[in-house]
């Protein structure tokens, strides 16, 4: 793990995504499923779960029974007639993933590896192999992975729901966005280096559609700098986070979208806490960051990690 090669992967991030758009339009990458799906179940770890988790979410509220699980259970979903298993790992070689899929290889369920390593150990068996596409991530740490599996996962949601959407449309206003904040780094980064250094860590907030941005964003300034970190989803914080903001000195980055968003700041602007948000303006917040077709949730969910990211990078470096 390297923090310089991680801050090039992540200034990597536009290209890469144009590149995808430009896969995404050439063809559907699960055109291969069949078409009996009753049921999809995603296995994977870290950041392939939180991406999986707001898949089978969204899936879910299409009417689609869907689940994502931890590929360290010890028990899930058996193997059933209609059930796709998607396992999920970058690297190809997860051992919890890999240990979890042994238990469908052979079976009659059908299975959709989706890797950014095509040829590994989490393809063997599999009926279709969907890549990420998202190139050597050299710094050691998933990023540009975890931004492509969500794209892939939004076009298998097309796939199985018949939605009619313009994805490559959609993944290059991604990579519009990640650019402007790339671009613009130097006005909001260090804000949020000041607002966001505290002695006891960073809490990323985010609504349940997009709770895998504040899993990811906790996980990078724990996997770089080590620093303390944690996630909690809105409307939740005020039932599990919230008594944190009277003992700590309480910093937060505030994902909006939620109903229950001035719930939260209600009790941050009692207490004194510090919340960063980003993609909108919220009454309370200390600052925002804005970036480039944030209002659009779909291009939120794929690019606002991007903030934690950056930062982490400043902390692991300066840390090294």
């Amino acid at each position: 793990m390297n923090p310089e090669l991680f801050l090039a992967d992540l200034e990597a991030k536009p290209a890469a995504l144009e590149a995808l758009a430009g896969e995404l339009a050439a063809g559907d990458p699960f055109e291969g499923l069949p078409g009996d799906v009753e049921r999809v179940l995603f296995l994977g770890m870290g950041s392939s779960r939180y991406a999986a988790g707001v898949a089978a979410l969204r899936l879910r509220a299409a009417g689609i029974d869907a689940y994502a699980d931890y590929a360290s259970a010890a028990a899930t979903y058996p193997a059933t007639p209609g059930t796709l298993v998607v396992p999920i790992s970058a690297t190809g070689g997860s051992r919890e993933t890999l240990d979890a899929l042994a238990r469908y290889t052979g079976t009659e369920v059908f299975l959709a590896a989706l890797t950014n390593a095509p040829g590994s150990a989490v393809t063997e068996g599999a009926g279709l192999v969907v890549p990420m596409r998202a190139g050597e991530e050299r710094g050691g740490v998933s990023c540009r992975t975890f931004q492509h599996t969500l794209a892939l996962l939004l076009a298998l949601e097309s796939r199985l729901t018949g939605t009619s959407r313009d994805l490559p449309a959609l993944v290059r206003r991604a990579a519009e966005a990640t650019a402007d904040l790339l671009d613009r780094r130097k006005e909001w980064l260090p804000v949020a280096l000041e607002l966001l250094e505290g002695p006891h860590g960073v809490y990323a907030v985010a609504p349940a559609e997009r709770l895998s941005s504040a899993e990811q964003s906790a996980l990078m300034v724990r996997e770089g700098p080590r620093r303390p970190a944690d996630a909690c989803e809105t409307g939740d914080w005020a039932h599990v986070d919230v008594y944190l903001t009277k003992t700590l000195d309480y910093r937060a980055l505030l994902f909006p979208g939620s109903r229950y968003d001035e719930q939260a700041m209600d009790w941050v602007r009692q207490r004194g806490s510090t919340v960063l948000a980003v993609g909108g303006d919220v009454p309370g917040a200390a600052a925002s960051i804005r970036y480039r077709h944030d209002d659009d949730p779909e291009v939120a969910l794929l690019t606002e990690t991007l903030v934690a990211e950056i930062v982490a990078a400043r902390w692991w470096a300066a840390a090294s």
